[in-house]
């Protein structure tokens, strides 16, 4: 699917399964409300799918999307870039966290090197969808053409799209890229409106000195660029990355499928919020993995009226939040299909 197609599919949640939702969950065998926000994902889950309950969201595949930035060139962090590429063989060889926890909760594992500056070798779980070798420097011009941030949205469009005919039920985010927290923190600016310093984190444990230069090298390629949050193209392919809008494309696909997507951290987040700004209605099929410890995160999700399921002080990236939250996501709709109503189970009610 083309980015309008995708646009054109996603409509809003639907209020009559929503209702019937909450009607349900009035009528289980427990204290109304009990289940706190585990209520609230089922009922939005519902609204998503257009049924009550909603499908289970098994199996479940996580995409994870790498990519390169020519903004590490300012020093914002002490990474050096080639870590992009070996980390990717070492999820392609099942040797992350990520891998870990896929196994854990029993989802598949796709990695995507949609910006990858050094070329890959192949493996069964690595697709090659290289949109550009890494981006240009966010700092001095814009990080892509705007026809390559169209490009590695479609990549993510199609990847989710792959996922969802292969049986998906469920997608969640990941992402690996040295130096990408940069980005992710100028997106949410950009899109939010809020102070870089405010949204700039130390992403893998950056020094006092080192946090400083990220911040003024976010507030320098903003004032340089002046991206408009109206123009969410635009603005992705000025201070955006490769696995950005990738991820951005992915959340797309799957509200155009209206499959849920496990959002994870801060990558994610800034992805999200972009989405959000090419279609509103995309939230609908956001639910929030987690609260990454990168400031970014907790304003992106404030942004997309979003509440994380898990606050663990996570900041690894790679979909390991999200994956850690795929078993609560399963409650939540399972409670909906399992559990009696007062009137089934012969339970007086109060």
């Amino acid at each position: 699917m083309t980015l309008e197609t995708t646009l054109a599919a996603i409509a809003p949640a639907d209020e009559q399964a929503m209702s019937a939702a909450r009607d349900l969950q009035a009528r289980l065998t427990k204290p109304a409300g009990s289940l706190g926000l585990l209520e609230d994902v089922s009922v939005r889950l519902a609204g998503l799918s257009g049924a009550c309950p909603p499908p289970l969201p098994e199996p479940a595949a996580i995409a994870v999307f790498a990519g390169d930035h020519g903004v590490h060139a300012q020093g914002v962090t002490p990474w050096p870039q080639e870590v992009t590429a070996q980390m990717v063989a070492n999820f392609v060889a099942g040797g992350a966290v990520i891998n870990a926890f896929a196994r854990q909760v029993g989802a598949s594992l796709m990695v995507v090197d949609v910006g990858v500056a050094i070329p890959l070798h192949g493996g069964d779980n690595l697709l090659d969808a290289n949109v550009r070798r890494g981006t240009r420097d966010l700092s001095a011009e814009p990080a892509m053409t705007t026809d390559e941030a169209r490009a590695a949205l479609e990549v993510g469009i199609s990847v989710a799209g792959a996922l969802i005919d292969g049986g998906a039920k469920c997608l969640l985010t990941g992402d690996m890229g040295i130096a990408n927290t940069t980005p992710a923190a100028a997106l949410i600016a950009a899109f939010t409106g809020a102070d870089p310093a405010v949204v700039t984190g130390r992403g893998t444990g950056i020094d006092d000195e080192t946090h400083a230069r990220k911040i003024a090298v976010i507030e320098a390629a903003l004032d340089r660029h002046a991206p408009d949050p109206a123009e969410p193209l635009a603005t992705l392919a000025a201070v955006g990355g490769l696995e950005h809008a990738a991820l951005a494309g992915f959340i797309l696909g799957a509200a155009a499928r209206r499959v849920p997507v496990i959002v994870d951290g801060v990558i994610a987040g800034s992805a999200a919020v972009v989405a959000a700004a090419f279609a509103p209605d995309a939230v609908v099929a956001m639910v929030a993995g987690h609260r990454s410890a990168e400031p970014g995160a907790t304003v992106a999700l404030a942004h997309l009226g979003l509440t994380p399921l898990l606050d663990l002080g996570l900041r690894l990236g790679e979909g390991t939040g999200a994956a850690l939250a795929l078993p609560i996501v399963a409650g939540a709709v399972r409670v909906l299909h399992d559990v009696a109503t007062f009137d089934s189970a012969g339970v007086s009610e109060k």
